[in-house]
């Protein structure tokens, strides 16, 4: 988190002073979603795995890790816990999206199209995008105000006065 503190949307704050925060907002993402881990863990919980141990064992990832992900992103907003008991043991959390985090969807959905386009597996794609309404396939893009998708190249990232990118 290098050292910066920074205003969630459950209201908590993360480490220090919120004047060392980079301008940048792609670099505050990264303090929490910049490790591979977070972004598998957030697959898991898309994909309706809510438990520790689910998640860990469909990952494979160590429980120290494991701890360590599901830690930042519930201090960041992005996941909240609930307690749940099974009979005869005791309470444990279970993982589930805050708004922040459900709005991560177009997120993963934007790397797994990047990687279904140039990382492709010779068997084609892990898992493909369809509405849930209609089935129908979807993909991510650039919307304009008017609703219209606009091509990659003609979208640029503007710098606005007193950002550092």
């Amino acid at each position: 988190m290098s050292g910066g503190r920074c205003a969630v949307s459950s209201g908590k704050k993360i480490s220090g002073p919120i004047d060392d925060e980079p301008a940048c907002s792609i670099e505050r993402s990264l303090q929490i979603l910049g490790e591979r881990w977070s972004l598998l863990v957030l697959r898991e919980v898309f994909g309706g795995r809510h438990r520790f141990a689910e998640m860990q064992s469909s990952l494979g990832v160590a429980p120290n890790l494991l701890s360590a992900r599901l830690k930042l992103l519930v201090e960041a907003g992005v996941l909240r816990t609930r307690t749940y008991q099974e009979p005869g043991s005791r309470h444990r959390q279970s993982y589930h999206l805050t708004q922040a985090g459900e709005e991560l969807r177009l997120v993963l959905a934007a790397l797994q199209q990047w990687g279904d386009r140039h990382r492709p597996r010779p068997a084609g794609p892990s898992s493909l995008r369809r509405t849930r309404s209609t089935g129908e396939a979807v993909s991510v893009g650039f919307i304009d105000e008017e609703g219209r998708e606009v091509p990659c190249a003609d979208v640029a990232f503007v710098a606005t006065r007193g950002s550092e990118g």
